[in-house]
């Protein structure tokens, strides 16, 4: 989530966070309660939660079609969605 007008930038921003690969978007939404919206989606996949022991550790296992539903349930709207990401740096560590 990101209030930024240019949201890439969020992206750009977390990928320097302790990651092994840059993240890559599947959707983009506009919402008016953004904050609802990711607390609800956290709560619909805290089954899924990968670190149960840290919860601000917010990775999930759950494929793009999972989220794309439960985003569309939630926001009605979104604007981008890709299916397959294009994960560049994940590829390449593939043939290595």
């Amino acid at each position: 989530m990101t209030r930024r007008l240019e949201p890439m930038d969020r992206i750009k921003e977390l990928s320097d966070a302790s990651v092994p690969f840059n993240f890559d978007v599947h959707a983009l939404f506009f919402s008016n309660d953004a904050v609802g919206i990711e607390a609800a989606m956290h709560a619909r996949l805290a089954e899924q939660r990968v670190n149960k022991v840290n919860l601000r550790r917010e990775f999930f296992h759950a494929t793009p079609a999972q989220a794309k539903a439960h985003l569309a349930e939630l926001s009605g709207d979104l604007l981008t969605f890709e299916e397959v990401a294009e994960a560049v740096e994940y590829r390449q560590s593939l043939t290595a």
